[in-house]
């Protein structure tokens, strides 16, 4: 039986939540080893050099999917040249109240409501400290509870427990999910918050890649005022871009419209694409773009590619596809690029 028949037949009939669970548990007590020798990405042509390493595919898991960093080197054996774990807060929290995903399966989109649930930075910390074969990111975020004027110490509590097994940091300013954070994408509280990590990095001794995580609904002049900040600030690189808060046409099927919710998917593809394109042509080659955001296969990850991204992030096409989906983008994108050359 397909995936298809059994998302459409099993897995629709089981809340979005605890079908993730279910995935996370399986996938998380499987050997990754022989995994990975079958569906792990080897081909060559797969392989990116980027923020001084390199990635086995540039195909890699956004934030979301692996919270806890319970289950990365299972994904990693699905063929995910990285995965960004998180999103991380410097308190454990349960998130917003469940039930807090809602399925589109036609359009292949999600509407979530998290909320940040983790199980906090100290818990997190020795599970990235284990040895491991897969490239992980960490991406951290605002607790909850801490008010916006202490955002700063927040994040860099947060930063200090993980960022020494961290292959690279992502601090998550965009988020429609926790009350005020996409205030932090201001320019001044951004400039802040980003100096402030970095001072934070500088006391720690480390050098580890930092980037930014984006909104898609900034308007375009926010868009390259972030570009210019990044670059005067010397950050590694962006990602591009978080759920949406524009409903579109879910707007009229939505059991609560107006919630402070992201959208994910292909309604979410075409700003994504649009802003991956305006920083590429504001920052040239001086950035890391990782695009994220409606990528549903090779044909949308060859296209993100083509614009200016250096890594790809995946999250909702990977729900919709199964198990096997980085595995057959992988093998379209080697040849590909193959063909390219």
């Amino acid at each position: 039986m397909s995936y298809r028949l059994v998302f459409r037949h099993v897995l629709t009939r089981i809340e979005p939540e605890r079908a993730h669970g279910l995935a996370a548990a399986l996938l998380g007590r499987l050997p990754a080893a022989p995994l990975r020798r079958l569906l792990g990405a080897r081909d060559p042509a797969l392989r990116t050099e980027a923020l001084g390493l390199t990635f086995p595919s540039p195909l890699g898991v956004a934030a979301g999917v692996d919270k806890d960093a319970t289950w990365f080197e299972g994904l990693g054996a699905l063929g995910f040249g990285f995965v960004e774990i998180g999103t991380v807060t410097a308190r454990a929290q349960p998130g917003n109240e469940r039930p807090r995903i809602e399925r589109f399966p036609e359009q292949r989109a999600l509407l979530n409501w998290m909320g940040f649930p983790n199980a906090g930075a100290e818990a997190v910390a020795p599970r990235l400290a284990r040895e491991r074969s897969t490239i992980v990111g960490v991406n951290v975020g605002k607790s909850k509870d801490a008010p916006l004027e202490e955002a700063v110490a927040d994040y860099r509590a947060s930063v200090r427990l993980l960022a020494a097994h961290a292959d690279y940091l992502a601090l998550n300013v965009s988020s429609p999910n926790t009350p005020g954070l996409r205030s932090l994408q201001a320019i001044e509280a951004l400039d802040a918050l980003v100096a402030g990590v970095q001072e934070e990095l500088a006391a720690l001794g480390l050098r580890v890649p930092l980037l930014v995580k984006i909104a898609p609904d900034l308007a375009d002049e926010d868009v390259d005022a972030v570009a210019d900040l990044a670059l005067r600030r010397g950050l590694d690189g962006l990602i591009a871009t978080n759920t949406t808060t524009a409903r579109g046409a879910l707007r009229s099927r939505l059991r609560a419209p107006d919630a402070p919710a992201g959208v994910s998917g292909p309604p979410l593809a075409p700003r994504s694409l649009e802003v991956l394109r305006r920083l590429r042509a504001r920052v040239g080659d001086r950035l890391v773009l990782v695009s994220a955001g409606g990528i549903s296969g090779a044909e949308d990850a060859w296209e993100r590619l083509q614009a200016g991204a250096t890594l790809l992030q995946a999250y909702t096409g990977f729900v919709y596809g199964g198990p096997l989906w980085a595995w057959k983008v992988n093998r379209e994108l080697a040849r590909r690029r193959r063909a390219a050359l």
